[in-house]
């Protein structure tokens, strides 16, 4: 099969790793891009370098993001020398991100510097960041504060209740190259259990993408929430705080008119008639991914 996923995040990427087992060059990965920023002189792209180097076997698996056996030296000596280096960034992370950086500032576009470091890890699948333009999500706290992305969710810990999330820069930007033609051209689509507020909404806020989506037969989400818990991140506390139920029916009414199927892991396996107000085609699967096999069976149901 083709597939095309949309992701982002450490639920999106374990997701992926199993998709790519099963189906190698033939997935197709739309990443999202809202939560990029710059540090330390660099440009960083969190997700879709969380994805690359889950998909690449050499991500830190009990942090989630960064690569294993990693060293802090830069940002622990520029906290000896009395700087708020409050962004962790590893060595070897650093050494992409100034990659990328440097072929930026040489006029190569992201989607072309993305590509060109997913060949260079070996990746077999196709990864595409959502968009070329700088779209930069913003979060407004209840007590009145509008925080970049990564001072809400590294600095200040996702403590602060969101009043409002914000895509800076989404009225000018355009998708990247291709992912229009990968989400008509897929035979199916997959949102994977990444956050649906944080990592999916600005991959479908982009022009054409949720017309897609809506136009396509076969659209498959994960549910993100398990047992009344986010799998990963503050998905719980956003939910809660936008007064929707903190469960994957709360989930499935954003995907409301955009997927034909929805996945909900088997200990909510009493809610499937509460989804099925939202999607009609509900199932139930082990979706919890410990290691590369259980994404793998994950995958394998997502493409019966």
């Amino acid at each position: 099969m083709t597939i095309t996923a949309l992701a982002g995040g450490v639920g999106g990427a374990r997701c992926l790793v199993g998709l790519q087992r099963v189906l190698g060059e033939n997935l197709t990965a739309i990443v999202n891009t809202g939560d990029d920023a710059e540090f330390y002189g660099v440009h960083v792209s969190p997700d879709v370098d969380i994805v690359s180097y889950w998909l690449a076997g050499i991500a830190d698996i009990n942090r989630g993001w960064g690569l294993k056996d990693d060293t802090f030296h830069l940002v622990e000596g520029m906290r000896k020398l009395g700087e708020d280096a409050w962004f962790s960034l590893g060595d070897r992370d650093l050494a992409t991100c100034v990659f990328r950086t440097g072929r930026l500032a040489g006029g190569a576009t992201l989607t072309a510097v993305t590509d060109e470091i997913r060949r260079r890890l070996g990746i077999a699948t196709r990864i595409i960041p959502m968009s070329d333009d700088p779209v930069r999500t913003r979060v407004v706290t209840s007590d009145g504060r509008n925080l970049e992305f990564q001072e809400y969710f590294v600095k200040e810990r996702s403590e602060p209740s969101v009043e409002q999330i914000l895509f800076e820069g989404i009225s000018e930007a355009k998708p990247a190259p291709g992912v229009i033609e990968a989400l008509t051209g897929a035979e199916r689509i997959i949102l994977c259990p990444s956050n649906p507020l944080l990592s999916i909404e600005p991959i479908l806020a982009l022009p054409g993408v949720r017309d897609a989506l809506r136009e396509h037969t076969d659209v498959v989400a994960v549910s993100p929430i398990v047992g009344g818990n986010a799998i990963k991140g503050p998905l719980a506390l956003m939910l809660a705080d936008r007064g929707a139920d903190v469960s994957p029916a709360g989930v499935a009414s954003f995907y409301a008119g955009l997927c034909s199927t929805f996945v909900v892991d088997e200990v909510d396996a009493e809610l499937v008639d509460a989804v099925k107000e939202f999607i009609p085609n509900v199932l139930t699967a082990p979706t919890i991914i410990p290691d590369p096999d259980a994404s793998e069976t994950l995958a394998r149901v997502l493409l019966a």
